[in-house]
């Protein structure tokens, strides 16, 4: 499908002011107008959702039956290399989407940002409040929650790798509009601040910090003097992954732990998780969890005849989409 025409004007916009992203999200407006009319279990492209300083394209899967107003908007961010299609489709969360009639909102990121079309998460620019790439998923979202009437209380955001690291820093940056988030191979918020930086961290895992140290590298991207409440973050991440080491998925766990207050131990150690299935499933009451799956390299889990089995998607111990639509409360 076309990129929008006169894509370089919406520059000038990149200044999104907070108030108006959760402004949007409240309210019940006119739809943003599309390229063409939903057509269920499809595609389609929206277009006109406000400023876009992170030139990214939007795509929506709208489900097979309607959307019943007041249903959940989820948001969700594929890896390097992947269509966000694909990613919605693989990973199983466009069979949920059927299964319980809520949309999804796809943003995409073009090679013209990134030859490998990786969300740009370690650059400040992109990943801070109110610019770059997102404050442009933030229009998106807002735009998306007025079209299909979602309720504002439960708008997520999940995402793999790349995304992965881009929802933990979305949720750091718009904790007034996100309710929880999940991210699968992901990264610590303001850890890397360069590409070659986040090369070494993916790699080797980031440098240890103090509750403090982690609190202020998240603040880097949040609004200033925000105090609360933050959302809740499920963590993944698979025990032999060879791209982003486990220890990011450790990192980034502790450093929710500290924006929420809580303390290293686990209330909770496979309450959810039974022990046959080798999985290790922390919990820190309903604000922060983390799975460490056993064997698993850098792809999302899918269950037994759940998703469409790819390079990014396999099999695993647990079904990653049930378990963090569990962890998000939506039945």
């Amino acid at each position: 499908m076309d990129w929008p025409s006169g894509l370089h004007s919406l520059r000038r916009g990149a200044g999104i002011a907070s108030r108006a992203v959760v402004a949007r999200l409240r309210e019940r407006g006119p739809a943003a107008p599309e390229t063409c009319p939903p057509v269920p279990g499809r595609l389609v492209v929206l277009r006109d959702f406000g400023a876009n300083p992170g030139l990214l394209r939007l795509r929506a899967y709208v489900p097979a039956r309607a959307v019943r107003p007041g249903a959940p908007l989820i948001v969700l961010l594929h890896g390097c290399g992947q269509d966000a299609a694909d990613f919605a489709a693989e990973a199983g969360w466009t069979d949920l989407a059927d299964r319980l009639r809520l949309p999804l909102l796809l943003p995409e990121q073009l090679a013209e940002n990134n030859r490998h079309r990786c969300f740009r998460w370690f650059h400040l620019a992109e990943a801070r409040r109110g610019h770059g790439e997102a404050a442009s998923i933030a229009a998106m979202t807002a735009a998306a929650a007025a079209r299909f009437q979602s309720d504002p209380r439960q708008v997520f955001v999940a995402g793999r790798s790349a995304g992965g690291a881009m929802a933990a820093a979305l949720l750091a940056a718009y904790p007034d509009v996100f309710a929880a988030g999940a991210a699968f191979a992901g990264l610590p918020v303001g850890e890397a601040t360069s590409m070659v930086r986040a090369l070494t961290i993916m790699a080797h895992g980031g440098r240890d910090a103090t509750p403090a140290e982690w609190i202020a590298r998240a603040r880097q991207v949040a609004p200033p003097d925000y105090r609360g409440p933050w959302p809740r973050l499920s963590v993944w991440h698979g025990d032999a992954d060879p791209v982003v080491v486990p220890s990011n998925g450790a990192q980034l766990a502790a450093q929710w732990r500290a924006l929420h207050g809580l303390p290293e131990a686990p209330a909770a150690q496979n309450a959810e998780a039974p022990a046959a299935q080798n999985a290790l499933h922390q919990a820190w009451g309903d604000a922060v969890e983390l799975w460490t799956l056993p064997r698993l390299g850098h792809a999302w889990a899918i269950g037994a005849g759940a998703g469409r089995p790819s390079q990014f998607a396999v099999q695993g111990p647990v079904d990653a989409v049930s378990e963090i639509v569990r962890f998000w409360r939506i039945g």
